[in-house]
């Protein structure tokens, strides 16, 4: 998803989100370490949702400090 998707959630949603997404790149390693992954790209993808993610929750919490 585009981060202009992430930036219309609510910050709860964003949050357990990410949760969903952390579970799902642990998942997508230990399945890497065992050679059952099949799109290699899936777990880079994930780890770059969640740094989107994460992205737009710090820039909520910067917004809030400086109000």
């Amino acid at each position: 998803m585009k981060a202009q998707v992430y930036r219309e959630m609510s910050t709860d949603e964003l949050e357990s989100k990410v949760q969903e997404l952390e579970r799902h790149v642990f998942d997508l390693r230990s399945q890497a370490t065992t050679e059952k992954l099949q799109d290699c790209r899936a777990a880079i993808n994930a780890r770059r949702e969640v740094a989107r993610i994460k992205t737009v929750l710090r820039q909520r919490q910067i917004e809030a400090k400086k109000q």
